[in-house]
C-alpha cells in the first residue's frame, strides 16, 4: 500500500500541471480543477492500469473522457435553459491584437470537428508525439498522423482569408462608372 501511495504521489507531482493545462484549455480555468481532481481520483482507483513508463497519455485520455461528460452535461444544461425561456448572454472583450488573433484561431478551430480539434490540441498545445497522442485518441499511430495532417489542412482552410472584391471588379460596377460622369 505504501508503494501505491508513493507511486501516486509521484504521478501527481510530475503530471498535475500538464493535466491542469490540458483541462483548462478545454473547459476553462474555473471548471478545470474539479475535472483534474476527478481524473486523479480515477488514476488512484485504477492505479494498476496506469502505465508506469509514460502515464501522461493515459491521464490525458482519462481527462478527455471526463471532459466529454462535462460537455454533454453543458449541452443538457443549455437545452434546459432554452426550454425554460432563459436568455444567456456571453460577453467577450477584445482589446489587443493578441486577443484578436486568439479569437480568430479559436473561431477557426471551432469550425472543425471535435476529433480534428483534439488532434491539433494534442500536438500543438500538449506537445505530444504521435504515439502518445494516438494513445489519448484511442487509435493507431498511423491513423493519428493522418488525422493530424487532415486537421491541419482543414484549419489552414478555415484560417484562410475570404476572397474580397478586386479593384478591377469595382471598376466594372455600374455604380463606379456613374461617379466618373
Amino acid at each position: 500500500m505504501d508503494d501505491d501511495r508513493r507511486r501516486f504521489a509521484e504521478l501527481f507531482r510530475r503530471h498535475y500541471g500538464a493535466v491542469m493545462r490540458y483541462a483548462a484549455r478545454r473547459v476553462g480555468r474555473e471548471r478545470a480543477p474539479d475535472l483534474v481532481s476527478e481524473a486523479f481520483l480515477v488514476a488512484w482507483r485504477r492505479l494498476p492500469d496506469v502505465p508506469t513508463t509514460d502515464p501522461l497519455p493515459w491521464l490525458y485520455a482519462t481527462t478527455r473522457h471526463l471532459i466529454g461528460n462535462e460537455i454533454r452535461g453543458r449541452a443538457r444544461q443549455a437545452r434546459l435553459t432554452t426550454r425554460l425561456g432563459a436568455v444567456v448572454e456571453t460577453v467577450t472583450a477584445d482589446h489587443a491584437d493578441v486577443v484578436i488573433d486568439q479569437v480568430r484561431v479559436r473561431h477557426a478551430l471551432a469550425q472543425l470537428s471535435e476529433a480534428d480539434q483534439e488532434a491539433l490540441r494534442l500536438a500543438a498545445w500538449e506537445g505530444l508525439d504521435a504515439t502518445a497522442a494516438a494513445t489519448v485518441m484511442g487509435c493507431s499511430r498511423t491513423a493519428y498522423k493522418v488525422r493530424l495532417f487532415r486537421a491541419r489542412r482543414r484549419l489552414a482552410a478555415a484560417l484562410a482569408p475570404t476572397p474580397t472584391r478586386r479593384p478591377a471588379d469595382a471598376a466594372l460596377s455600374p455604380l463606379a462608372n456613374e461617379g466618373g460622369r
